[in-house]
């Protein structure tokens, strides 16, 4: 239901008659209305845009398809670990695939779901439970359970209503890394122990090829996963792919040759993102029509390029676990560059002092490592003669905005 508000007697300041605001927000409606914008379809830029076809994943799709097809026989397939860079179309592909087997197992009236669930969204291993219980139908509450009690609720539905599922985890990493790997024995112990003909089948998606190590090797033998590694576009693919979207967001001849061609060569600069690539055109197209331009330019597509930056930082440092923002609060009371040992003594600094127990050191050289895959810090590893080996961390993205996003936390807020 929509709100109405009215106001009677004297207008409200800066709004309506005589208000500067209200004149400035009219113009910019009316001068929306008026024009005609740029865009066709602005849907097909998004980041959860499944395109009809996927350029340059043929391999890929036929793999999963093959790994998957079991299914059509009510048999469990293998789990699955799809590995590559950011931007690499592992998700995309995970998610095309879903989409055509639905398709096929709606036909057969199979009793089969497929469930995608994002890690770093769900947060924590509990609210991925709840994410996957709510796409189940099934009722588990936000607080107060057991992860083996909420598992066990899962798996008692799924088992009386002989239903199997094929659970699309992305970034599976964030969890195992900022937690454990507890989640992952409950779904693979479930098909051993308690779903008796019903299966759960786990697809992994990591951008970390050394994911497996963090693993229990109870959890490893269990798991008995197919791998599959994409390798990240090149420039000429990544045009094509932006040509692709460009026909399919906007009208003709609104961008430049120069400007795709410059999207296409930031996002290979940055190990062949097209996630990157199209959200550039996505930004730059944006801030072309904001401006009434008829066309998306160079100038366009770097000042997205420093917008999204900005952005990105933000929102990566805004959604981290509690200790990954107390190391980033370290660093940024540390001079430009530091070590880990240096490092190490502010952040348990500033854990005591919020009454939190800090986390070991090793655990600690598995979040830098974390950190600056994600292109926060950067943590190169380096000698110091017979004082041994080290790491020499600084920050990779601007400072004031990590500041703003830690300053979100009231934690944090409080010591920085």
């Amino acid at each position: 239901m929509g709100i109405i508000m009215e106001f009677e007697g004297a207008p409200v300041e800066g709004v309506g008659e005589g208000g500067a605001a209200g004149d400035v927000l009219d113009k910019i409606f009316n001068n929306i209305m008026k024009s005609n914008s740029i865009f066709t379809n602005r849907d097909a830029l998004r980041n959860d845009y499944i395109p009809d076809r996927i350029l340059f994943r043929d391999d890929e799709i036929a793999q999963l398809g093959q790994m998957l097809a079991p299914i059509l026989r009510g048999n469990k397939p293998s789990n699955i670990f799809l590995y590559g860079k950011t931007g690499t179309g592992k998700t995309v592909v995970a998610k095309y695939v879903m989409r055509k087997l639905s398709e096929r197992i709606s036909q057969l009236k199979l009793n089969t779901k497929f469930i995608y669930v994002n890690a770093r969204l769900a947060s924590t291993q509990y609210k991925v439970l709840v994410e996957l219980g709510s796409q189940l139908d099934i009722s588990i509450p936000f607080t107060g359970l057991s992860l083996s009690e909420a598992s066990s609720r899962i798996f008692d539905k799924l088992r009386r209503d002989g239903v199997n599922v094929v659970l699309i985890f992305d970034e599976i990493d964030y969890i195992v890394k900022n937690y454990d790997d507890n989640i992952l024995y409950e779904l693979t112990r479930a098909n051993n122990e308690l779903l008796g003909g019903n299966f759960v089948s786990i697809v992994g998606i990591s951008n970390d090829l050394k994911f497996k190590e963090y693993l229990d090797p109870r959890v490893l033998s269990s798991l008995s996963e197919e791998e599959i590694v994409f390798p990240p576009y090149t420039v000429d693919e990544l045009e094509a792919i932006l040509r692709d979207r460009v026909k399919l967001a906007f009208r003709p001849g609104v961008v430049s040759e120069a400007a795709l061609k410059l999207c296409a060569s930031l996002a290979a600069a940055e190990h062949g993102d097209a996630r990157r690539a199209v959200d550039l055109l996505r930004v730059a197209g944006e801030l072309a029509e904001r401006e009434g331009s008829e066309e998306v330019s160079p100038d366009h597509v770097t000042r997205a390029s420093k917008s999204i930056e900005r952005d990105r930082t933000y929102e990566v440092v805004r959604s981290l676990p509690l200790h990954a923002k107390l190391i980033l609060a370290a660093a940024l009371s540390a001079p430009d560059e530091t070590n880990t040992g240096r490092l190490y003594s502010n952040y348990a600094l500033m854990a005591k002092r919020l009454g939190i127990e800090p986390l070991t050191q090793r655990r600690i050289s598995g979040i830098l490592s974390e950190l600056d895959v994600l292109g926060i810090i950067n943590a190169p590893v380096v000698s110091s003669g017979r004082f041994g080996r080290s790491k020499r961390i600084r920050l990779a993205v601007p400072r004031d905005a990590v500041a703003r996003a830690l300053r979100e936390d009231e934690l944090i807020s409080s010591i920085l």
